[in-house]
């Protein structure tokens, strides 16, 4: 697990410039540092020590020295690549799961992707065509970005290193400010700084010697071989092998590996399967003398099956404290509550071990959002009520904003990609209008998305909202959380439930062995149930919750908002009075925490990577943090 940077065609750039980039992430490899240069080409790379810690250092070389890789991530199936190699007749001078790559990529070029199971980004130079060859794992586990603006070409696992090249002209994206409000994360290619994009995930780029960019989806998440003939006992049972294998495979490590611990199914069926192959002590977060510290069930849990837990916690001072430090790693703007929690589990965690397990992504492949379960009802309206009639009521229910059916009525004349919870997740269309300061920008976030809708227009709405999901919830909020946090603490966290065998089983899965009436992650839950016990299985899904819209409404937190919310920032891209009504609402009993925490996520962001544009003091805590 490590990080990367790399850019071509620089001459007129100091050398040390690749040392600053790379020291900007230094985060994420503490343990070892290498670069690469030539007239063309230069590479830095940081390296956390996982498997053979004494070989394995990067940049490394193909045979013939005329490529050179530098890799971030784990190849779970690495051993069999290598074998396959080795008929070949490539020799392997290290057992790293970097070589795999190298002579992977030499042997068969892109086609190496097909091969892969695993986490990873990695890019490699191609000394003899001038050209850089980046890639990015199925799901979006690890990151990858490149700045692209006709010039100059510069890549690297995270956006901050770029802002030690001379030659990266840093520019906020203002146009997708409206984007960020309604998903709390910007779900497409583009960033919030120009010209910046990200590598999609199952997507690779080649940067030719001319200068052009290219980039091909290798891998695409899809419910093509859907089996209505399966039961719920028998995906059960499929779940249970498949999970088994796979947390398995996510054990292959030369250092100790922990795992994190919630209350929920999820972290605790990993934890319970790779409690079987060794001792696994596990790490949970709460809060003292809080009705949201989750702490005793995870503590009971473990004591049941005989593994040692860590109860990690935090106060409302922690938490507000790290703020601009978290947007500093996050490099984006995300408003999710939960990634102050999930820094600080990582920071107690790496202070055992290196390497920790999580149970991320079983309510994307499995259906365990609640959300899934109103499709039922919007379903049947529907399918009873035509479409001009449902239009009509919706209406007419616009205008009467107090009326208790009003929000079914009005979302239920809407196509589902504008009506998903998720797509305008913060604010709305009106309530962008009310508090963007140029409410010209605003655009049609259902827009942005449709053609994700489209893709699986065919299928029912459960499975349309689990695609939207996957290709957006997943890697844009809770995979690129769980990277940054845990990469912030020089923390390898491993995902056994995203995992291309997982995923492949789970797009079989019909709707009626995912999800009831009245229940989700069906069959998830009675494979559970085989391993756990009844009240950890059946447990209704908590998130990560934290007290945080009750510490909105007290001091010194209030204040701090309000001090943003007059702030330079929010004057220069907010209505300040429409905020601070915002503020008033949530006070008073109208819960508008999201809202008030996705403005004020923002405002810290911006002054921590546009210090320049504002007069506050948030940079001065990123620099005592020691980032």
């Amino acid at each position: 697990m490590c990080g990367f940077v790399g850019y071509v065609n620089q001459k007129d750039v100091p050398t040390s410039t690749i040392n600053d980039m790379a020291d900007r992430i230094k985060h994420r490899g503490p343990d070892d540092e290498a670069y690469f240069h030539d007239e063309q080409a230069v590479m830095g790379f940081r390296r956390l020590s996982i498997i053979d810690l004494a070989h394995g250092k990067q940049p490394m070389y193909n045979r013939d020295q005329t490529k050179v890789l530098t890799f971030n991530g784990e190849i779970y199936n690495y051993q069999e690549i290598r074998a396959d190699l080795q008929k070949l007749g490539y020799e392997f001078r290290t057992d790293v799961d970097s070589e795999v790559l190298i002579h992977g990529y030499d042997a068969w070029g892109p086609k190496l992707l097909d091969r892969l199971r695993g986490m990873y980004a990695f890019a490699i130079y191609d000394k003899t065509k001038n050209e850089v060859f980046g890639a990015r794992d199925h799901f979006g586990i690890k990151p990858m970005y490149y700045y692209d603006d006709g010039k100059t070409f510069l890549w690297a696992s995270e956006i901050k290193a770029f802002l030690e090249h001379p030659n990266f002209k840093k520019e906020f994206n203002e146009e997708l400010l409206p984007i960020h409000l309604s998903f709390e994360f910007i779900p497409s290619r583009e960033t919030m700084f120009k010209n910046v994009y990200k590598v999609l995930p199952g997507q690779y780029f080649i940067h030719h010697a001319n200068g052009e960019t290219e980039t091909h989806r290798y891998f695409k998440f899809n419910y093509d071989h859907i089996d209505n003939s399966q039961t719920v006992e028998e995906d059960a049972k499929k779940i249970r092998g498949i999970v088994d294998e796979s947390v398995k495979t996510h054990m292959i490590a030369d250092v100790e590996v922990g795992s994190f611990l919630s209350s929920g199914i999820d972290s605790s069926y990993v934890l319970n399967e790779a409690s079987k192959l060794q001792p696994i002590q596990s790490f949970s977060l709460g809060f003292k003398n809080s009705k949201y510290s989750e702490l005793s069930w995870s503590t009971e849990f473990a004591k049941e099956i005989k593994q040692k837990n860590t109860p990690l916690y935090m106060t409302g001072d922690d938490y507000f404290d790290i703020l601009p430090t978290i947007m500093y790693y996050m490099d984006e703007p995300l408003s999710n509550p939960s990634a102050m929690q999930l820094y600080y589990l990582s920071k107690g965690t790496r202070e055992a071990v290196k390497v920790a397990l999580s149970g991320e992504g079983a309510d994307e492949f499995f259906g365990g959002y609640n959300t899934y379960l109103e499709a039922i009802p919007f379903e049947r309206y529907q399918k009873w009520v035509p479409g001009g009639i449902r239009k009509m009521l919706g209406a007419i229910a616009e205008k009467f904003p107090r009326f208790h059916g009003r929000r079914f009525l009005v979302r239920g004349a809407q196509p589902l990609s504008e009506r998903y919870y998720r797509v305008n997740y913060v604010f709305d269309y009106h309530d962008r209008n009310k508090i963007l300061k140029n409410p010209k920008l605003n655009q049609d976030a259902g827009a942005y998305t449709k053609h994700l809708f489209d893709d699986v227009k065919g299928l029912d709405e459960m499975t349309q909202m689990q695609y939207f999901d996957i290709n957006t919830w997943l890697p844009y909020d809770i995979l690129h959380k769980a990277d940054r946090m845990s990469m912030a603490n020089s923390l390898e966290v491993r995902t056994p439930l995203v995992d291309k065998e997982v995923a492949k089983f789970a797009a079989t899965m019909p709707v009626k062995t995912r999800i009831h009436t009245d229940e989700t992650k069906v069959s998830l839950r009675a494979a559970a149930e085989a391993e756990l016990p009844e009240r950890v299985a059946k447990k209704e899904k908590m998130g990560f919750p934290s007290p945080i819209a009750t510490w909105i409404k007290t001091e010194p937190y209030k204040s701090r908002i309000i001090e943003a919310f007059n702030s330079d920032v929010a004057h220069k891209f907010f209505n300040t009075d429409a905020l601070m009504d915002i503020l008033h609402e949530h006070i008073n009993g109208k819960s508008s925490m999201q809202k008030i925490f996705t403005i004020y996520t923002f405002i810290l962001w911006y002054e921590v990577f546009f210090p320049e544009d504002t007069t506050a003091k948030t940079v001065d805590l990123v620099h005592r943090t020691q980032i």
